[in-house]
């Protein structure tokens, strides 16, 4: 594979993944109620709780983002 392509498929992975948080964020902050309303008839959980569980997901998922997709493709782009 050509490293241009790498190049490229990576920084589009990052591109949509990053698209995808945001999103998650603004839904999460447009419908947040509704969807702890819908969750807490299946668990018991606090609002609290509710809001940290998102919110870790969010920084592992930002995280991972980073280190999947922008960090390889700063490495392709240094060896090119």
């Amino acid at each position: 594979m050509d490293l241009a392509i790498l190049a490229n498929a990576l920084l589009w992975s990052f591109v949509i993944n990053l698209g995808l948080l945001v999103l998650y964020f603004v839904l999460t902050l447009a419908m947040g109620d509704w969807v702890y309303r819908v969750h807490s008839r299946w668990f018991r959980i606090s609002r609290e709780t509710f809001d940290a569980i998102h919110y870790c997901f969010m920084a592992a998922y930002k995280t991972a983002i980073l280190f999947f997709n922008l960090v390889p493709y700063i490495a392709v782009k240094i060896v090119q």
